[in-house]
């Protein structure tokens, strides 16, 4: 009975969908005005032209909000990086390219995901660059060591975590302090990178 109490119906999914994508906006929002420590639920409430209750009915605390719109943000953006290594699924630099342009362009260009990925502390936000416990570049490592597992399955599994992170921390070092456009800086990676993804992916 429980479990046919807490169904819910397609029309109800929609709506809760809804309501988070309304109250993700509003977080944004407002961390586009101010840091997170100085953001309160009643703010983004407000922003969202819901009441407090229904925020916090929906995520129960400051916290878990947070947290929730963190994940919300760091899956989407990299479900683009995603999208862009399987675009180039018969060349591996390219792909490799193709990935690392779109991280840092992205990130040039979105300061919520600037934020994310170089927040020293001062911001608030720090404690939800995590995912159960687990930092942001090894979060993203994880992420995007899966995306090319699925598209180069014949790579050996350590291979495959050594480029994904090399990649990460690379993509994070050059967000934090570029030295050249996203596409100069993709480019020049993947082609010092070169042998080692021809080795590791299998096109050499």
């Amino acid at each position: 009975m429980g479990a046919m109490a807490s169904a819910r119906t397609p029309y109800q999914e929609a709506t809760r969908e809804l309501l988070r994508r309304t109250l993700f906006a509003a977080a944004r929002e407002q961390l586009g005005q101010r840091a997170w420590s100085e953001v309160t639920m009643s703010d983004i409430a407000a922003a969202a032209g819901v009441s407090r209750q229904t925020l916090y009915k929906e995520f129960g605390n400051r916290n878990e909000f947070g947290l929730a719109f963190v994940i919300d943000v760091g899956e989407a953006f990299l479900d683009e990086v995603e999208a862009a290594v399987k675009q180039h699924l018969d060349d591996p630099r390219a792909a490799v390219g193709a990935a690392l342009e779109l991280f840092l362009r992205t990130a040039g260009e979105d300061p919520l995901i600037r934020m994310l990925l170089s927040d020293d502390g001062t911001g608030g936000m720090l404690p939800f660059v995590t995912t159960q416990g687990m930092p942001v570049v090894q979060w993203a490592t994880f992420r995007l060591g899966g995306v090319i597992e699925e598209g180069w399955p014949q790579a050996p599994k350590s291979d495959v975590h050594l480029l994904a992170e090399s990649l990460v921390r690379l993509a994070i070092s050059y967000i934090t302090a570029p030295t050249e456009t996203p596409g100069t800086t993709a480019n020049a990676v993947a082609e010092l990178l070169g042998p080692f993804i021809d080795k590791a992916l299998g096109s050499g």
